[in-house]
């Protein structure tokens, strides 16, 4: 068995859609109307849509999906530049900043107030560990 991705449930796709596209950068791979899979192997599913697949039912809360239990990370070869593209255009939740593991990132919220952070790439360093790992806080 191997891990895939995760899936975030969304309010819009269309919206979501958008947003990954054009602010995030991502190129889309498939999109079958209530599920979008992008190029890096990311995907967002319509949220009614799978509710009823996986539940059979909706659920109760018409609020955003993101609860702040869940961080989407992506990385970027050039956080500074990716920042000032991404940031106006976003509610921050903090800049670019080092973290404890010396990776530097940025955090945001997408549309569904999923919280994303953008890092730069780790550097793998002798026999695969990374020389940033997040291991090693």
């Amino acid at each position: 068995m191997r891990f895939i991705n995760p899936i975030p449930f969304v309010r819009d796709i269309n919206r979501s859609k958008e947003f990954y596209r054009t602010t995030i950068g991502l190129k889309i791979l498939e999109d079958f109307g209530t599920f979008v899979l992008f190029e890096t192997g990311f995907a967002i599913h319509d949220g009614k849509s799978l509710e009823q697949t996986i539940w059979r039912r909706p659920l109760v809360s018409e609020g955003p999906y993101g609860r702040g239990n869940l961080l989407l990370y992506f990385e970027h070869e050039d956080v500074d530049a990716a920042f000032e593209r991404i940031a106006p255009q976003v509610e921050l939740i903090h800049p670019v900043e080092r973290q404890e593991w010396g990776q530097r990132v940025f955090r945001f919220y997408d549309p569904d107030r999923h919280a994303i952070e953008i890092g730069e790439p780790q550097n793998p360093g002798p026999q695969g560990h990374s020389e940033n790992s997040r291991s090693q806080q």
